[in-house]
């Protein structure tokens, strides 16, 4: 099974910068170049990483007492050319190490960084000095302190963290008092309450009934006065009757009249 490892890439700001105190007296040049060469790569820290500037910054000091082994404190030459015609310089190593001392440490450092603008970049945060005083105390001691300052830093936070959890853990507690506090209390009222409520509702349950029949009575004698007020209309309708009749009985009394007409000539035929 073949299994795949995440690629360490950090950030500018997870890069860790400090300044190294290097003395180059009675050092050989080459050896010498290759440390300061590794100190501003950041190949000495288990976070370096090739695209960035992981290395840190390195101030060298006695740089006119560096030494070459051999022959070539007289025979190694420094060449100059800027392919103009006529204009190659040669410096030998003895003027060099008089005149410039500095650029001797500078020039081997910058043949073993990475030629590019990183490398550039890099050879930047190189400060040589010939003697042995260099203005970049106060960044040493920083440097120096970073490590004690962030132990400090540590402690404070794991103190920090401790005092959280107790205090937590503390108000979870009383939380939890509380919580079981009002349940107790809610339960102790529900039982008091119960017992208050229980013979006002046996009291009000005995008096149900009489209220149930009253209001059955109500509710039955409410049909009966509908019924009244429907029988109204029949009313009418017998009144409406009765008048048509009581206009009829005139015809009846037309022949009426007449019989006497022939009463009388019956009487005088006699």
């Amino acid at each position: 099974m073949v299994t795949k490892l995440k690629h360490y890439n950090p950030s500018a700001k997870d890069l860790v910068n400090d300044w190294q105190v290097l003395d180059a007296t009675d050092q050989i040049l080459g050896r010498f170049a290759t440390q300061v060469a590794m100190l501003l790569m950041g190949k000495h820290k288990p976070e370096y990483v090739p695209h960035m500037l992981s290395g840190d910054f390195v101030v060298v000091i006695n740089a006119s007492q560096i030494k070459v082994t051999g022959l070539k404190a007289q025979k190694k030459i420094y060449k100059r050319y800027s392919q103009y015609p006529g204009t190659l310089k040669e410096i030998p190593y003895e003027r060099m190490q008089e005149r410039f001392p500095e650029r001797i440490i500078e020039m081997a450092v910058k043949g073993m960084l990475p030629k590019n603008k990183l490398g550039r970049r890099m050879l930047k945060r190189l400060k040589v000095y010939a003697g042995p005083e260099h203005p970049h105390s106060a960044q040493v001691i920083g440097s120096d302190r970073r490590e004690s300052r962030e132990a400090e830093a540590l402690a404070k936070a794991e103190t920090a963290a401790a005092a959280a959890a107790i205090k937590k853990a503390t108000a979870e507690k009383q939380a939890a008092k509380k919580a079981a506090a009002t349940k107790a209390k809610a339960q102790a009222d529900a039982i008091a309450t119960e017992a208050v409520e229980t013979p006002v509702k046996k009291a009000v349950a005995k008096k149900t009934p009489a209220k149930k029949a009253t209001t059955k009575t109500a509710a039955a004698k409410k049909p009966a006065k509908k019924k009244a007020i429907a029988k109204k209309p029949a009313a009418k309708k017998a009144t409406a009757a009765k008048k048509p009749a009581a206009k009829k009985t005139p015809a009846k009394k037309t022949p009426a009249k007449k019989t006497p007409a022939n009463t009388s000539g019956d009487s005088g035929e006699n």
